[in-house]
């Protein structure tokens, strides 16, 4: 059995009339349960040091985290192995220099600023190339 995008949409899933009022109520609920805690790029469950447990506790810090994340990892697949390697030392670098904040939001806040900044660039570069 082949399993089709159009067996698998949100609509097939929510056995909701599109009129009903309750729809977008219902929705909202199935999107809120599905979220992991906290919302960062990494399990909040598990945080124990000061700086992780403040990006779990802030809403802003926890967007911050996952933008952060997200250009990591389109950076990490789109460079050789060897330039791999060094964001991978520049990322370490730069959480051992986050958990010098504890947990400063606007300490974290400018970390997350600046990482952002630094992986905006690299990105940016790549693209400047040309097309892929």
């Amino acid at each position: 059995m082949s399993l089709s995008s159009e067996s698998l949409s949100l609509a097939s899933l929510l056995p909701i009339r599109r009129s009903s009022a309750l729809a977008p109520a219902v929705l909202a609920a199935m999107v809120l349960a599905l979220a992991p805690a906290g919302a960062a790029s990494f399990d909040c469950t598990t945080a124990r040091a000061a700086d992780e447990k403040a990006v779990c506790d802030s809403c802003d810090l926890a967007q911050l985290d996952v933008k952060m994340s997200t250009l990591y990892g389109v950076l990490t697949k789109l460079v050789a192995m060897g330039q791999r390697g060094m964001i991978q030392d520049a990322q370490r670098a730069w959480l051992a220099q986050r958990s010098t904040c504890g947990g400063d939001t606007g300490c974290l806040a400018t970390a997350y600023k600046g990482r952002i900044g630094q992986l905006e660039t690299a990105l940016g570069e790549i693209y400047s190339r040309g097309p892929f």
